[in-house]
């Protein structure tokens, strides 16, 4: 009965166009499938937030500035109300400390394993404009370690005189339409470096919340300032060579084939196993995300309309926005 009904609300959202997601509340613990289906939801909910404001840029840049605006809400929608519900139900954001240790984990792992070895299999695949952005990013990754170490023994000795330090901002880099300028495995790893980056970046913006609801403000301007470089540096310079931004039709095309999957087939099946473990408020909220997918979907096949067969030239300003 409490499937059924999720399904109508779902039917009836997706009909109506309404988003939902907000009504759902954090449970105080999940199964570990739960928990890894909802991370799986929220790395592919930061990976949208990235692409699609990387897609808005090209709209913007060939004068559609209606199609431009939709990617952008989209990716707002994406990051501030489906990651960050997904973030709240798991707990996913910490304490200072233990966001620090997970982050120093995962930098160093990127700095010493990881980015080495895409690197290497860049120069194996002789592609070096990948193996040598590789190498940049293992430093730069180790550079974060550092800072995180520093920033965690400053806040967990805070009479020992040091100082948390915050890092540099890095203004985004524009990313431009490109083919891909790899082939085989490096491509592979390009695709992971960018949904890896952009996570990250989602993190840290995070955990960057926390530090300065609690009273941190030099460790959120640390977290602020990697998650730029994350961002508009990693994820930009990656994105090109991977080759993630095409033409307004083809971004918009690629955006509502994923925005489907995960409307029809990922979610409800997430939603569907966390039911079925029990965790009701999970599986509200992963059948509510799925309304909004389906909203996405339609809004981009309405673009896609517009660009595909344009009646006026007004048409760019009536897109749905």
């Amino acid at each position: 009965m409490r499937t059924a009904r999720r399904l109508s609300i779902v039917a009836m959202g997706a009909l109506l166009g309404l988003g939902l997601v907000g009504t759902a509340q954090a449970s105080t613990s999940v199964s570990p499938q739960t928990r890894e289906d909802t991370l799986s939801a929220m790395h592919g909910e930061a990976f949208a937030y990235a692409s699609y404001n990387a897609y808005a840029q090209e709209a913007a840049r060939t004068g559609i500035d209606a199609l431009a605006k939709l990617f952008r809400k989209t990716a707002h929608t994406e990051r501030y109300d489906h990651f960050a519900a997904e973030a709240r139900l798991i707990h996913f954001v910490r304490g200072n400390a233990d966001n620090l240790r997970t982050s120093i984990a995962g930098e160093t792992r990127e700095a010493t394993v990881i980015y080495p070895y895409f690197a290497y299999q860049a120069e194996q695949d002789r592609c070096e404009p990948a193996a040598k952005l590789f190498r940049e990013l293992a430093a730069d990754e180790a550079v974060h370690a550092k800072r995180f170490r520093r920033a965690l023994y400053a806040i967990t000795h805070p009479h020992s005189g040091v100082v948390v330090p915050v890092g540099e901002y890095f203004r985004p880099k524009p990313i431009f339409a490109s083919l891909p300028a790899c082939r085989g495995r490096t491509r592979e790893n390009l695709l992971a470096t960018i949904r890896g980056e952009a996570f990250a970046n989602a993190s840290y913006t995070s955990y960057a919340e926390k530090a300065r609801q609690t009273g941190q403000p030099r460790l959120a301007r640390l977290w602020e300032n990697t998650a730029s470089q994350e961002l508009g540096e990693h994820f930009a310079e990656a994105a090109e060579l991977y080759g993630l931004v095409r033409d307004n039709k083809a971004n918009l095309l690629k955006s509502m084939k994923g925005e489907l999957h995960e409307a029809t087939v990922m979610y409800p099946t997430y939603a569907q196993r966390a039911e079925q473990a029990g965790d009701d408020e999970a599986a509200d909220l992963f059948f509510e995300i799925a309304v909004d997918e389906a909203h996405h979907a339609c809004d981009f096949l309405l673009a896609s309309l517009e660009i595909v067969v344009p009646s006026t030239p007004s048409d760019h300003a009536g897109m749905r926005s």
